[in-house]
């Protein structure tokens, strides 16, 4: 808009990146000087057994970090609500339980985006930016899609193997064999986690370890 042979100067700032090398980097631990660990529940399945979970985390004052399926999350929106409700933290699992490591970046970002967007239409609330990959696979093009999204990647440093259905003494026993301050204890929706939920999180307090959201260990 300026005149022919106005004077103009060049007004230079600095934009810092949207996409920076810590939201590159997998997290399998969180800070280890935390009195803290981190309950991470992946939820694809599993309903019949959630509402006990729900009810043992409300008697035990505690909050955990459930990664939700859109698909499932479809099926069971009172389900998502009362989670929501609850102060559980609500993160992300992919719209579909998708093999993300044989996928395309852009097709990744997409069950990303649709999956918040769902729990935001279900709960009225932003989900938050953390995105545990559909059997913890992992790749270059799954930590840039994500990154891209402003995600941070959620693994895990202690696996329950609960799909497994292990009697739960021997599921217990080996959470607490391997947990250290800030780690993150992948979990689902099982009978095992649900019997083993009560003492599981005793003993994590009995270590001095208060059990929580992933969010609190970071």
């Amino acid at each position: 808009t300026a005149k022919p042979g106005s004077k103009l100067s060049l007004i230079k700032e600095k934009i810092l990146p949207t996409v920076t090398e810590e939201l590159l980097k997998p997290i399998y631990q969180g800070n280890p000087k935390t009195a803290r660990v981190a309950l991470a529940i992946n939820v694809a399945w599993g309903e019949e057994y959630l509402t006990t979970i729900l009810e043992t985390l409300q008697k035990e004052k505690v909050q955990a970090t459930f990664f939700i399926v859109g698909t499932w999350a479809k099926l069971f929106p009172e389900m998502i609500k009362e989670m929501s409700e609850a102060g559980h933290e609500l993160g992300n699992h992919g719209y579909y339980h998708e093999h993300v490591g044989r996928m395309e970046r852009e097709a990744i970002k997409k069950i990303i985006r649709d999956n918040a967007n769902l729990l935001w239409q279900i709960t009225g609330k932003k989900s938050v930016n953390l995105f545990a990959p559909p059997y913890g696979e992992l790749n270059q093009t799954v930590l840039t899609a994500a990154a891209e999204l402003n995600y941070r990647t959620i693994m895990w440093s202690v696996d329950s193997v609960d799909w497994k259905k292990p009697d739960p003494r021997a599921m217990l026993q080996r959470i607490l064999n391997k947990i250290e301050p800030g780690g993150i204890i992948l979990l689902h929706p099982t009978l095992p986690t649900k019997v083993a939920l009560p003492l599981l999180i005793k003993e994590l307090r009995q270590k001095g370890l208060e059990p929580g959201k992933v969010s609190a260990v970071l």
